[in-house]
């Protein structure tokens, strides 16, 4: 977890941010300009004209893989994978899961980040999206992303799915994504990154509070909004398909494995086997960074071998009509 200062790659700062009491902080995204339809934003969507970046391990990046899947949008959004394990000079288009770099012929994400703003202090994350004609970041915010790809490209959709995002439905999927991304996906790292152990019990105290809530919600509802998956339903998902095989070890979230949650595990499965969404998934990238890159957490970069899961196991949730 290193980063760019004044421009300069520093790999001594790798320690996850925290708080001197212990706590992981995850600090905010830097770049947030949006693409849109009609280009009144300054970025108009255009099929080839933008460029993603993103790692099979990551669940931040897995949300973009999968909407640029679910929408149809691969023509439309080319696409390039840095490595699943962080070299010296952090994420980087070399190693096991890795792609070249399509747009821009870089070795490293940080080369990305100084060619959109010389001189840039911060971290170096993923997802990017990147503007091939201004040749710059127009966002490194997930959420934000797949928001751009769920509406704003649609003219180049090869799939006409529906709205994931719809105008009735907003309130409720902003209070699940609001929830879900401080407990849950940003739960984890609560977790798995604290150094004082109040930090760490309190973490997961409210990981395993909120799926016990969601065991609950969705033992009558087959998605968290009903009938009708949304963008929340997805932004669960990234987490949820590495709860057992990373997060229940390797970020000692271990009160329960998922299996123990029938109807969250079903709900996994049922996600997991949409069309397309398992072709997103890598397990074995998933391990590989996490055991093997995350060195504070796992100093010997040792990757487990288990736990054997089948998401393709029968899910049973198309009973469910609410």
């Amino acid at each position: 977890m290193g980063m760019l200062i004044d421009g300069v790659w520093a790999d001594e700062a790798r320690e996850p941010p925290r708080t001197k009491e212990g706590e992981f902080v995850r600090p905010p995204t830097a770049f947030r300009d949006r693409v849109t339809a009609d280009g009144s934003s300054g970025f108009r969507a255009e099929p080839g004209r933008y460029h993603l970046y993103i790692a099979l391990a990551c669940p931040w990046a897995h949300r973009t893989y999968l909407f640029r899947m679910l929408k149809g949008l691969e023509q439309a959004i080319p696409l390039s994978m840095v490595g699943s394990i962080n070299v010296a000079q952090g994420w980087a288009f070399a190693g096991e899961g890795s792609t070249p770099d399509g747009a821009n012929g870089a070795a490293c994400m940080h080369e990305i980040y100084n060619k959109a703003r010389p001189g840039y202090t911060g971290r170096v994350t993923i997802p990017v999206l990147w503007d091939t004609k201004a040749r710059t970041i127009v966002n490194n915010e997930s959420s934000e992303i797949i928001r751009m790809f769920n509406r704003e490209f649609d003219a180049f959709a090869q799939k006409r799915l529906a709205d994931m995002y719809p105008e009735e439905l907003r309130p409720e999927i902003d209070r699940w994504n609001e929830l879900i991304y401080r407990t849950v996906n940003n739960g984890v790292y609560r977790a798995g990154f604290a150094t004082a152990q109040d930090k760490y019990e309190r973490a997961v105290g409210e990981l395993f509070a909120t799926l016990d809530m969601l065991e609950k919600h969705l033992a009558t509802r087959r998605y968290l909004c009903g009938t009708r998956m949304t963008e929340a339903d997805w932004r669960l998902f990234t987490t949820l398909v590495r709860f057992e095989p990373v997060y229940h070890y390797h970020f000692k979230c271990n009160l329960k494995r998922l299996r123990d949650y029938p109807n969250l595990w079903g709900y996994t499965r049922d996600l997991y086997q949409h069309p397309g969404v398992a072709q997103t998934v890598d397990i074995a990238q998933i391990k590989l960074h996490y055991y093997g890159a995350q060195r504070k957490v796992n100093p010997s970069g040792v990757v487990a071998l288990g736990p054997a899961v089948d998401f393709s196991e029968p899910h049973g949730r198309g009973r469910l009509r609410s």
